[in-house]
């Protein structure tokens, strides 16, 4: 995103992920609402955070439509659930016309159906492995002489 536009970005889910983007977008001045269903979530979120919270269960409409989705120019659904994650999305944007949606989804057999739906997705069972074969792949290892099993 660059520094000169400043986009209004929902997210859904304020754990560590979820926080770590509303501070950082909030700190660069882009206008964030983070949606969780617990109240304890937004002790996560900076002192610095100018942000909205709003409490309460992103898969519910109403919820969707108090944190004023239908303005949103982009909303990432960061939470633990793939499933309410899917779910949430497709509602931004289908119902709402959010121009960019993006998911994260733990399960990488899932990610086909999300494109197929339209939405963008970061796995991080997929970029962790990836980055785990390629320092094995590029890495010197020293192998144990001896050891068998």
């Amino acid at each position: 995103m660059s520094s000169d536009l400043r986009y209004f970005v929902i997210i859904v889910g304020c754990g560590r992920l979820g926080s770590y983007i509303a501070n950082k977008l909030s700190h660069s001045g882009h206008s964030v609402v983070v949606i969780d269903s617990r109240e304890s979530a937004f002790d996560a979120l900076s002192s610095e955070y100018s942000g909205f919270r709003l409490e309460g269960d992103a898969t519910e409409f109403d919820v969707l439509k108090q944190a004023k989705t239908d303005q949103a120019d982009v909303l990432i659904a960061t939470t633990h659930e793939d499933n309410v994650n899917v779910m949430v999305a497709q509602v931004a944007k289908k119902l709402f016309h959010v121009p960019r949606v993006m998911a994260r989804v733990f399960d990488p057999k899932r990610e086909k159906v999300y494109h197929h739906l339209g939405i963008e997705t970061i796995s991080p069972t997929l970029i962790a492995g990836d980055v785990f074969l390629e320092s094995i792949m590029t890495s010197p290892i020293i192998k144990k002489e001896g050891i068998g099993l």
